[in-house]
């Protein structure tokens, strides 16, 4: 499902959904919270490994080194940092040559995902939190993330998290960070999962972005100072929580349970 396909920003937590191939059928089961968490700085960082695949295809394919270097990416979709650096680079991509980039990113971030970096590692108590979280009946973890699909899956894959995701949105649904929350909501629901109110649907990110995504959708939002922005910063978003890590699992949960307000 794209964006194109989701008629409303706000979530929609009515209606049953048709069977969908895969997925299992019949009405969706009312759960109690729908939490959708953002990757990079929220859940890993994965050591720069998504720059040097995103600057080795840009070379390969377009001949522009360095094509990501000043690019902001914080919050941002891989599909928008992708169009800026083609802007920047004067580089005119038609839907064929952006499929080729994507397929060859894809290709070259699988090698990098394996090579030390910055940072690279699990945010604090990112492990217990999602093990502790699993063995609720009640709710269900997802994904929104500005990252492709298939990096997304490669990261928690590396990292051993990806078993604890049941649904996501990705870069690649949606330019606009905003749309994604509705798709995830959607997927969501095709796999059997609702909730009755929008706001028992929790985004859990570590920017600004990841906090305008869930107030465009009607959710609520918690937000993390484990990647570029610090607690201040967060905030003067208006976040409806701020944590310094995800370390306290006892602390996260009760907040992420809590009754939406």
């Amino acid at each position: 499902m794209t964006a194109r396909e989701v008629s409303s920003q706000k979530v929609d937590v009515s209606g049953t959904p048709g069977p969908v191939p895969g997925v299992r059928s019949g009405p969706p089961v009312v759960f109690s919270k729908i939490l959708l968490f953002d990757i990079d700085g929220t859940l890993l960082l994965s050591g720069k490994a998504g720059y040097r695949a995103l600057t080795r295809t840009f070379k390969e394919l377009f001949g522009v080194a360095r094509g990501f270097d000043d690019i902001p990416v914080a919050g941002m979709t891989d599909e928008t940092i992708l169009t800026a650096a083609l802007e920047r680079a004067g580089v005119a991509a038609d839907l064929g040559t952006r499929a080729r980039f994507h397929s060859r990113y894809c290709e070259l971030f699988a090698d990098e995902i394996h090579f030390p970096g910055p940072r690279k590692g699990l945010m604090p108590g990112v492990a217990a939190l999602l093990e502790t979280l699993s063995r609720y009946d009640d709710i269900r973890c997802g994904l929104v993330t500005g990252n492709f699909t298939r990096p997304a899956q490669i990261k928690l894959e590396h990292f051993e998290l990806w078993r604890f995701f049941h649904f996501g949105a990705y870069g690649d649904d949606a330019p606009v960070r905003d749309e994604l929350v509705p798709i995830a909501v959607e997927r969501a629901r095709r796999a059997g999962v609702k909730v009755e109110r929008a706001d028992d649907v929790v985004v859990i990110g570590d920017t600004p972005l990841d906090v305008q995504c869930a107030a465009a959708a009607g959710a609520r939002s918690v937000a993390v100072a484990t990647g570029s922005y610090d607690e201040a910063a967060l905030r003067a978003t208006g976040a409806h929580a701020v944590l310094a890590d995800l370390s306290d699992a006892d602390t996260v949960v009760d907040l992420l349970l809590e009754p939406g307000r």
